[in-house]
């Protein structure tokens, strides 16, 4: 099966930046006349199969996609099908081993002589790019909770020996602080330590 000028080849697709060649990216073809769906080992990948495992359709497809998604996915489907694109969805799928993937999904209208004769779409993995992003983001949490936690130990020996009181009541006046200035008590705590290191 070939496509024309105006639709991507599965075969010579390329991804248009280099910051996606560490997402798995997949390629859909459907053609309107034969109601059959051609997908690249790339998709097949993604959904846990080798080429010649399953044949694709609709009804294969959806078993895979989480229930919470399956309507936005058909009326998503039914829109590009009936009018074109460009147009993209989000989603998420569990794969051959239940692994939950999240897809982004794109798709526009094949086109031969300016008549639309199929849907193409081509499907970004993007599970591994989230994982690193929160965890990139929960690394950083921990390392600010940290930092936070240290300068408020640190304003609390400073209070203590200067006033010489106990742990629990140098915590006390800087969450009372915090409540009559409406400021987090790290903060609290940062300014009583940078006073100190003034001195």
């Amino acid at each position: 099966m070939t496509s024309s000028n105006n639709s991507p080849a599965l075969s010579s697709a390329k991804i248009p930046h280099d910051d996606f060649l560490d997402c798995p990216t997949g390629l859909v073809e459907y053609y309107f006349a034969e109601g059959v769906f051609h997908w690249s080992e790339g998709l097949y990948r993604i959904y846990g199969y080798e080429r010649g495992d399953v044949v694709p359709s609709m009804d294969m497809a959806f078993a895979h996609i989480e229930p919470a998604d399956r309507p936005a996915v058909q009326a998503y489907w039914d829109r590009v099908a009936a009018v074109g694109g460009p147009s993209s969805i989000y989603v998420s799928i569990r794969d051959l081993k239940d692994r939950q993937h999240k897809l982004l999904f794109s798709a526009d209208y094949i086109l031969e002589g300016g008549a639309p004769v199929g849907v193409w779409g081509v499907v970004v993995d993007l599970t591994q790019s989230i994982h690193s992003d929160r965890h990139q983001l929960a690394t950083e949490a921990v390392a600010a909770s940290a930092l936070n936690r240290a300068v408020i130990e640190q304003a609390k020996g400073v209070l203590m020996g200067r006033l010489g009181i106990t742990a629990d009541k140098a915590y006390d006046i800087m969450s009372q602080q915090s409540q009559d200035t409406n400021k987090k008590v790290y903060a609290i705590a940062h300014e009583i330590v940078e006073r100190a290191a003034r001195r």
